[in-house]
């Protein structure tokens, strides 16, 4: 083991051990890490943390990539004076990708397409339910392909989402047709020992992991189909415009019911999982109707004040 692989063990120890997943950051990391044994010189350098950062990914990640290795490369001159920290501004900042919003008919026939792009009918039950759930919920993808057996409580109607981004654990209602459907999938599941004796709720065809590829698979295919997402295009609408979607609706849901939008908003952050109110509005995307309901609200607001 290299000296580096040794910095980056401690380095990954001690920030996990303040709270931090890494989870990106160390495959970032391993591949750093991996690209400069492959160079004669065994110092991390501006210029190697620079020539790596700008390479193998799109010009979106260059920034974010080179952020993760500065860290890291604090770190490192800690334990190596002739490290050097690379300078921020080398390149442009990563810029929010505009997301997608869903309308309802187009998460309904992504649905009903399913079948037809997956190999088993068992498949499309499980991609199925959970896509589902993850339109219905605004939950992350990560959270969704966690879930245990243990974590969806039918009696009570509860998802407990556990442990997940800044380690946070939380208890979701669910609706009463969400619990119903979830069940339904639930006795399908079950009857393949295989998977009835896997741990997580969501489980492939012989008890296996849900993995993201294969689901992001046939979800690629519809959207093509459907001419939200162009051919060959490696950006565009994606499964986690789902929580997007959610909270954006939601939203729009609150307007049209004439709820006070502001002193709610909090109830959504903490249904998503936020830490701060500030975090949600990252989610929340100027749609024409939510435009449309803010106008009104702004309107009458005025109206009153005059």
């Amino acid at each position: 083991m290299t000296p580096l692989q040794n910095a980056l063990d401690s380095y990954l120890t001690m920030r996990r051990s303040l709270g931090y997943k890494l989870t990106t950051q160390e495959q970032r990391l391993r591949g750093f890490v991996a690209f400069m044994s492959q160079r004669p010189a065994q110092t991390l350098t501006a210029k190697l943390a620079v020539e790596w950062a700008g390479s193998q990914c799109g010009p979106a990640t260059w920034s974010s990539r080179l952020s993760t290795v500065r860290s890291f490369a604090r770190h490192v001159q800690m334990l190596d004076p002739r490290t050097e920290i690379p300078p921020s501004g080398m390149f442009p900042p990563q810029r929010r990708r505009r997301p997608y919003i869903y309308a309802p008919d187009e998460i309904d026939d992504l649905l009903r397409a399913l079948p037809s792009l997956v190999p088993t009918p068992y498949q499309a039950r499980t991609y199925c339910q959970f896509l589902a759930l993850l339109a219905t919920t605004g939950m992350r993808f990560s959270e969704g392909v966690n879930l245990t057996r243990a974590d969806v409580d039918f009696t009570a109607g509860l998802v407990t989402i556990r442990e997940t981004k800044f380690a946070k654990t939380r208890i979701i209602p669910l609706h009463h047709t969400a619990i119903e459907a979830l069940k339904s999938y639930a006795d399908i599941r079950d009857g393949v020992k295989a998977r009835r004796d896997a741990p997580h709720f969501f489980a492939g065809f012989k008890g296996s992991f849900l993995r993201h590829d294969a689901i992001h698979k046939p979800f690629l295919t519809w959207a093509r189909r459907a001419g939200i997402r162009g051919p060959g295009r490696w950006n565009g609408p994606c499964i986690h415009d789902l929580r997007h979607t959610f909270a954006v609706r939601t939203l729009i849901r609150w307007y049209e019911a004439g709820s006070d939008v502001e002193r709610r908003l909090p109830l959504l952050s903490t249904y998503l999982g936020h830490t701060h109110v500030r975090d949600t509005y990252w989610y929340l995307s100027a749609t024409a109707d939510l435009l449309r309901h803010a106008s009104r609200r702004f309107e009458a607001r005025w109206e009153h004040a005059s």
